[in-house]
């Protein structure tokens, strides 16, 4: 089963999603008649692969965001992501034998398998077990940030985050991990007081962005907080 991207989920179903597991981008174009050909042959390969291997269709017509990062000149063009970066990839209607030669070299090792299990078991000795194996494998080291937080070890848990480049995700939980073991029951009336003290206490401004972080976007409060902090500031 493939999932359809657009310009909006571009950064959370494929770059992120591809911190765990390899994602083949298809960018086609409801025109393009290869592409027609090449769709059902990249759906039936990468559905062999059980869950190993992730498949996204790209509309070009409508996500152009995603098209002009590609440079895309022509389609059907297939596209491999891992950890963030494209790993592979080719251009035109490739035969069934070719595209599962493509698939088959993005399936995990038995070492990665072997990592892959010790992450999914998520606890404490599986996640310690995966980052001596893996230092900075996104997953496990998120996993075990969160943990230590709930254990109420938040400076372990910000050095743990530390190894991995700055994302929403990464972002919330250094923001729980630094709003640790202090009562946030009423956030209006802690975001109210921090705000006259932003402009001149760096404590202060950092601990009002961490609670935004843990509330987060769909809550109708950032956004007017947000808007308050920039007019603070500037």
């Amino acid at each position: 089963m493939s999932i359809d991207v657009t310009d909006a989920t571009f950064e959370a179903e494929v770059i992120e999603r591809s911190r765990s597991v390899p994602v083949v981008v298809d960018l086609w174009a409801p025109w393009c008649g290869p592409c027609r050909t090449l769709g059902p042959i990249l759906d039936k390969v990468v559905g062999e692969t059980a869950g190993q291997v992730t498949l996204v269709k790209v509309n070009i017509d409508e996500n152009p965001g995603i098209a002009q990062a590609f440079r895309v000149q022509s389609i059907p063009l297939v596209v491999a992501i891992k950890d963030g970066q494209a790993v592979d990839g080719f251009l035109g209607a490739y035969p069934e034998h070719e595209v599962r030669r493509f698939v088959e070299a993005l399936l995990p090792s038995e070492a990665e398998s072997a990592l892959a299990a010790l992450v999914a078991a998520g606890d404490e000795a599986s996640l310690e077990q995966a980052l001596s194996i893996d230092p900075g494998h996104t997953e496990a080291v998120l996993a075990l940030a969160a943990l230590r937080i709930d254990q109420g070890r938040p400076d372990d848990a910000l050095a743990l985050l530390a190894r991995l480049p700055e994302t929403d995700e990464v972002r919330a939980l250094a923001a729980r991990a630094r709003l640790a073991g202090e009562p946030q029951d009423d956030y209006d009336a802690t975001l109210t007081a921090l705000l006259d003290r932003v402009k001149a206490e760096p404590e202060a401004r950092q601990e009002f962005v961490d609670i935004l972080e843990v509330m987060g976007p769909d809550d109708p409060r950032t956004a007017k907080y947000r808007k308050a902090l920039t007019s603070r500031l500037f």
